[in-house]
């Protein structure tokens, strides 16, 4: 189970979910500088700072070998991602109606089914709260549990890719590609991939969907951004945009931060560690 994709894949089912209300059940959310004592001559007396290597600037991929790398990377990080941990925060907002509504949360994500809230503060309209942040949360734990993230993963098997052009972007010197899903199915968008251009790693993913997950659903588009963390790049900042036939626009924004993400070998290490403990015993 890929996390990049599951806050996505989510988000289309909430969509569903909310315009044919949808029942829920099963989410678990446990609810000044001192003086220095220096005078001027002091100041002046002080050595120069010694210089500084300038900064490392890592050679730039073709753009077909940091595709093929950003894929390695998403298979790498499947493997050896055991979960994480991290604070989420969610505004969601129905402007025809203009309520709206803040949810943050202490998120845990245990490979590859299992996922937790933990609520640490809510403000704003009830109706949003129950009706489209619960939603998601309760859509997101539903689709780690049924990990179906080969279904909808950027790769050959869903994806064909046109290669656009490069240029800066947010800090980095990005490729982009055009992707257009190989089957209109449930899950698979059509837009933009932007991949760093000397590590391969996905920057931003935006685009549209290209089959509503509902009658009541007319249109999803969002935009997803990303950061690396050590080894790993998973998502700090989604934003959809969502017209439903029942309840009119809903507009999400979901963030995340302070991410501790914890590898395969690290937790197989801290469990041999248990089981000498208890053997010494």
């Amino acid at each position: 189970m890929s996390s990049r994709n599951h806050i996505f894949a989510a988000l289309l089912l909430l969509w569903s979910g909310l315009a044919a209300g949808q029942m829920l059940g099963g989410l678990r959310i446990e609810t000044s500088l001192p003086a220095s004592g220096m005078d001027n001559n002091s100041l002046r007396a002080a050595p120069a700072a010694p210089d500084l290597p300038p900064p490392t600037v890592l050679p730039r991929m073709a753009p077909e070998l940091a595709l093929r790398v950003f894929q390695e990377r998403s298979a790498n990080q499947a493997q050896q991602l055991a979960g994480y941990s991290a604070v989420t925060v969610i505004h969601a907002e129905l402007p025809q109606s203009s309520q709206k509504g803040d949810y943050e949360l202490q998120r845990r994500y245990a490979a590859p089914h299992t996922l937790e809230f933990t609520a640490l503060h809510y403000s704003g309209d009830g109706f949003v709260k129950s009706n489209v942040i619960t939603r998601l949360l309760q859509s997101e734990v539903d689709h780690v549990k049924q990990d179906d993230g080969v279904t909808t993963a950027i790769s050959d098997a869903n994806y064909k890719f046109s290669y656009k052009g490069s240029g800066p972007f947010n800090g980095h010197m990005v490729h982009v590609f055009q992707v257009k899903p190989r089957k209109k199915r449930t899950g698979l968008f059509k837009g933009k991939l932007f991949l760093d251009a000397s590590t391969g790693a996905v920057v931003r993913v935006e685009g549209s969907v290209v089959k509503s997950p509902s009658f009541f659903v007319k249109k999803v588009e969002f935009v997803q951004d990303y950061a690396d963390f050590g080894n790993f790049t998973l998502p700090i900042h989604i934003h959809s945009d969502a017209i439903a036939r029942v309840i009119g626009r809903t507009v999400v924004d979901i963030y995340q931060r302070d991410y501790q993400p914890v590898t395969t070998s690290a937790q197989s290490a801290q469990h041999d560690g248990q089981d000498l403990a208890v053997s010494s015993q």
